[in-house]
């Protein structure tokens, strides 16, 4: 058992059963928070890092502190990734949810690709208390709400039924106010399956990093000096731009691609692109601006790729008014299904 309250709430009140999500919606799929692909919230290391982190990247600012386990790993995000992934299919299908969560461990093992021995059961414990102990404090917005607090990544967790031999098999857990909130506001963006199957640390923030920021636009460019600090890297810039180098010639990447060009930039692009007509329709600033109050939290470029990908493959039909249907496809998609 880790984490302050495991059986409470925030306000120290018991928890009935009743007020727990049960994490049950088979093959959801993987999402993952946009504060998290962002930031360098997750330690690279695959020791226990237990520096204090200070990061200040445009009006962020994040001060991470380690426990004594050291701080959450990029891998330990896994977990967070799979209860993001369930409160957002139960969201999708109009079911009620909850900070408070019920998964099967099992279950949370084979979505993020991990092994199932005894071993697995171990090291998802140790991720846990990882998790549990790393204290973050910042005035990243979340839901369209900035507020500077420090909290959990998770609140607590407890493990609440075990096999004979010990092993976990039923575990709860509470998340941060903060992270649930950013949930609710579907400040999230889906992963690639594959993802899972990246073991070097640097890849997978790299994706995250490409994901976010690079989406469904033809390109984004990055300096390797941002890249570094984006990344939470604590190599020289030297060791960090060889290893880019060794990550841009092996391409392991899912859905995009890195190279390298003059001037120190990194070029991310997507691997598979949509070629839009030349009459692709044409959005007003006044439709972006909309569509990010219908919106709260989202990528509104990412959102506007998106839609042209759409509108592309269902025929690329002519449209009298691109504003409207692009904010009615917004509302439809940020809207519960019902």
């Amino acid at each position: 058992m880790s984490g302050a309250n495991p059986t409470g709430s925030a306000m120290g009140q018991p928890i009935g059963q009743s007020d727990f999500f049960v994490c049950d919606f088979f093959a959801a799929v993987p999402k993952h928070d946009l504060a998290a692909m962002e930031h360098p919230l997750f330690s690279l290391s695959t020791r226990p890092d237990r520096r204090i982190l200070n990061y200040t990247h445009n009006d962020a600012e994040i001060t991470i502190t380690p426990s004594v386990k050291g701080r959450a790993t990029i891998f330990d995000a896994d977990i967070l990734i799979f209860c993001i992934s369930q409160l957002m299919a139960a969201i999708n299908a109009g079911k009620k949810t909850s900070r408070h969560l019920t998964l099967t461990a099992h279950d949370l093992l084979l979505a993020t690709g991990r092994e199932t021995s005894g071993d697995g059961y171990k090291r998802l414990r140790d991720a846990f208390e990882r998790l549990a102990g790393t204290r973050i404090t910042t005035n990243i917005t979340t839901g369209a709400l900035e507020t500077t607090s420090g909290f959990g990544l998770i609140e607590s967790w407890e493990i609440v039924r075990r096999t004979r031999a010990g092993r976990m098999v039923s575990v709860s857990v509470t998340l941060s106010e903060w992270l649930y909130r950013a949930v609710l506001s579907k400040s999230v963006l889906t992963l690639s399956r594959d993802y899972f199957s990246l073991r070097k640390p640097l890849e997978r923030r790299l994706y995250e990093l490409a994901r976010k920021h690079c989406g469904r636009q033809p390109v984004w460019r990055v300096s390797v000096e941002t890249l570094l600090k984006k990344s939470g890297s604590t190599s020289p810039r030297r060791v960090f731009r060889a290893m880019l180098r060794e990550i841009i010639t092996r391409d392991p990447l899912p859905e995009y691609t890195l190279v390298e060009e003059p001037g120190d930039i990194i070029a991310v692009r997507p691997q598979t692109l949509v070629d839009l007509p030349d009459r692709a329709p044409q959005l007003s600033p006044e439709a972006l601006e909309e569509a990010h109050r219908l919106a709260p939290g989202a990528d509104i470029y990412a959102l506007e790729a998106d839609w042209r990908t759409m509108w592309a493959t269902s025929g690329a039909p002519r449209l009298l008014s691109p504003d409207k249907a692009f904010l009615g496809w917004v509302k439809k998609r940020n809207s519960p299904r019902r």
